[in-house]
């Protein structure tokens, strides 16, 4: 078998603090697997996909991160079940020239929030969403999944979601669980964070914040002030990564 004749990537933009192509690598260098390698593809534009692919011919699977996880599912052929109800792919297996989209982002959330969370979990748990993008819909399917009620935070009030001068004292009081999925503070851009009322967080919250990069963001150091329990993306990150990799072998 010829020498890196199975080949992986990551698309999105940027890529410059991606995870995935060094945790691949050391994967791959610890198993012994010297015929598959993984790359980075930045695109600028999703609508340079086809030309990825037309330039790779090797190419076996493919992870999606920012902002492409919902924009790249029109340049598929089919979706898992899962894909296909969140709306979001961040998994795209190629075989025999077909593009199935995955969503391994759900199995990494739900395991690492169960990993967090007390078991049984607290009664009248409610959660704040941050964030409405593709990393946000894989959040809400596991939240609706394990039955934890939510509201939705965005930059812009719509139907759906609030703003975030509407998080009141009240609303931080009665959602204990506050999951961050937007980039807000990821680098290099360390010092921004989300606009809460920190100071109003209570040894009784958990912050969970999907940014793993850095490891402790402003969100979660601001809120480890008041006591709250606090999680970065870093175990998301692994269990989703060795997800896409039982996908794309099987």
């Amino acid at each position: 078998m010829a020498a890196n004749n199975r080949l992986f990537g990551i698309i999105g933009f940027p890529l410059s603090q991606s995870f995935s192509p060094g945790f691949f690598a050391k994967k791959f260098s610890d198993e012994g697997l010297d015929n598959c390698r993984y790359d980075a593809f930045p695109l600028a534009s999703i609508d340079l996909l086809p030309q990825i692919l037309n330039e790779n011919p090797n190419l076996q699977g493919l992870n999606v991160t920012i902002p492409y996880k919902s924009a790249v599912i029109p340049f598929l052929n089919s979706l898992s079940e899962e894909a296909q109800s969140i709306g979001a792919v961040n998994v795209i297996k190629i075989k025999d020239g077909q593009l199935i989209g995955y969503n391994s982002d759900v199995f990494g959330f739900e395991h690492s929030l169960r990993n967090f969370l007390p078991d049984p979990l607290p009664e009248n748990l409610r959660a704040l969403v941050l964030g409405t993008g593709g990393a946000s819909k894989a959040v809400q399917f596991v939240l609706r999944k394990i039955a934890v009620p939510y509201l939705l935070v965005s930059r812009t009030a719509s139907s759906e979601s609030i703003d975030y001068p509407s998080i009141t004292d009240s609303v931080l009081q009665t959602h204990l669980l506050i999951i961050n999925t937007t980039p807000l503070g990821m680098a290099p851009q360390v010092d921004a964070f989300p606009p809460l009322s920190y100071q109003q967080l209570t040894p009784s919250h958990y912050l969970y914040d999907l940014v793993y990069n850095p490891a402790k963001t402003k969100f979660l150091s601001m809120g480890e002030v008041s006591g709250t329990k606090v999680l970065n993306g870093l175990p998301m990150l692994y269990l989703q990564a060795e997800k896409a990799w039982e996908i794309w072998n099987s």
